[in-house]
């Protein structure tokens, strides 16, 4: 038997959906919340390697990935829905509290968790997207579209079907490889030329291969693409929904893992406020933040067995 193979999948009834969950490990329970356009399978490695270090690992297919349900309007998709579901993922599985790790949107989702329900979070451990204070005066769309134009990626998502359509010009396994390659520049998806105009590698990175790829492209062949695009469709009403929350403060103990080549750490303004003070400030119980050098968005994938480490070294001391 592999060691993926001792991989347990189960589908809990949760929030009024069903989730896939995969698990491993007995002990205190690490909970991995993945991005887009990824599924539980991103934390493969963390899996294995936490779980043989005395943790119990869950990694959910989060609402609209894999073999979640996937409602189909963007309004469901808010991060008040995407916390209700892990909640009570929670409380079906008859757990109190958990690390928490998430990467992408899954560390947005994260950062939300830690904000909405501290109580259930020991420490978290957040990869690539550092925590974004409410801005009262613009939400994230606005604010992307004023720093990188209509064809920035993120306002490219938002139009309910558009991207989807682009996708679908893109044989999957190929979007896929052109995803997991992006580097640290702005990902502009100019509307003439879409998906098709990004950049294809000619070989797979080192940490993935064809087996990798043939997983996700297999699972969003099924699923489309739509639920995790919701995502970024639903951020205008975040933004709206967490005006009680403007101001407040993330006070759970915190970790912050990004590579210095990953797309989000190279947005204009971002660096500064990692390392300048904002971030503390927002996040006072902010522990640890580590900047690994030539390491891309995908951090989880690429450097695995570093990423593994560092989360353990973190929830080690609690």
């Amino acid at each position: 038997m592999s060691d993926m193979e001792k991989i347990e999948h189960a589908t809990v009834a949760t929030n009024g959906i069903n989730m896939h969950v995969a698990s491993i490990g007995t002990g205190p329970v690490v909970l991995f919340l993945h991005g887009f356009p990824e599924l539980w399978y991103s934390w493969r490695h963390q899996l294995l390697y936490l779980s043989s270090l005395g943790y119990r690992c869950i990694a959910p297919d989060l609402r609209g990935y894999g073999d979640t349900d996937a409602p189909p309007s963007p309004a469901s998709y808010t991060a008040f829905h995407i916390v209700g579901d892990l909640v009570a993922l929670l409380d079906q599985m008859g757990i109190e509290q958990v690390f928490l790790v998430g990467h992408d949107w899954g560390a947005m989702m994260a950062w939300y968790f830690c904000w909405f329900r501290p109580d259930r979070i020991k420490a978290v451990i957040n990869l690539s997207v550092p925590f974004f204070p409410r801005n009262p005066a613009s939400n994230f769309v606005d604010g992307f579209r004023a720093l990188f134009g209509d064809d920035y990626y993120f306002c490219r998502f938002q139009e309910h079907g558009e991207a989807e359509e682009d996708f679908a010009c893109v044989e999957t396994a190929i979007l896929m490889k052109k995803f997991f390659s992006i580097g640290p520049n702005p990902l502009i998806i100019p509307k003439e030329v879409g998906c098709r105009g990004l950049p294809t590698p000619e070989a797979l990175p080192s940490w993935l291969t064809e087996e990798d790829i043939n997983y996700y492209a297999t699972k969003f062949k099924q699923t489309g693409f739509t639920g995790g695009l919701n995502y970024y469709r639903a951020s205008h009403l975040n933004w709206e929904l967490t005006a009680p929350w403007t101001g407040s403060q993330v006070k759970v103990p915190a970790k912050f893992i990004v590579g210095d080549q990953d797309i989000v750490y190279n947005i204009p303004g971002v660096k500064d406020y990692i390392s300048g003070g904002g971030f503390k400030k927002d996040v006072p119980c902010l522990q640890d933040v580590v900047i690994i050098k030539g390491a891309f968005h995908f951090i989880n994938q690429e450097k695995a067995d570093e990423i593994s480490a560092h989360i353990y070294e973190f929830i080690n001391k609690f």
